[in-house]
């Protein structure tokens, strides 16, 4: 019986079992401005370790009245951001969320934040799934 259902399952097709397979956000963390500012930046990594691309296409969160996923550019000398309304990521790949390059912009704050505040950020799959991750307020570096 055992050998039945093993085999039944590596018939299974390849979207079946990607389906349960989701990106994870590791080392997140925010850059505190100082002055209370109304906006900071999130920063962090997306692994995609599915056999299938996950795609991004929303960001949330109950600390902040909007978030949006930010690339930053030089382009002719001059420092460009813009909003990123997908974010694809391969298969066993990464997106890197980094200081002057894809980055979260997080707007309108509902909480006054300090060094060591955990934030929760949902990340909105195109496939309708949602991803969660935890994000660590700090200072920026002096």
């Amino acid at each position: 019986m055992k050998l039945r259902t093993a085999l039944l399952l590596c018939c299974l097709p390849l979207s079946a079992c990607a389906r349960d397979c989701a990106p994870v956000v590791k080392d997140g963390w925010i850059r505190l401005m100082p002055g209370g500012m109304p906006m900071q930046a999130g920063f962090g990594r997306i692994d995609n370790r599915c056999p299938m691309p996950a795609t991004i296409v929303s960001a949330s969160s109950p600390t902040y009245g909007s978030v949006e996923l930010h690339e930053s550019k030089v382009v002719a000398g001059v420092n460009r951001m813009r909003e990123v309304p997908e974010l694809r990521i391969a298969p066993d790949s990464a997106a890197v969320l980094q200081p002057g390059g894809l980055h979260l912009m997080l707007m309108q704050p509902t909480a006054t934040l300090k060094p060591g505040s955990r934030v929760a950020v949902v990340f909105k799959l195109k496939d309708g799934r949602e991803v969660i991750g935890e994000f660590e307020a700090r200072k920026p570096a002096p």
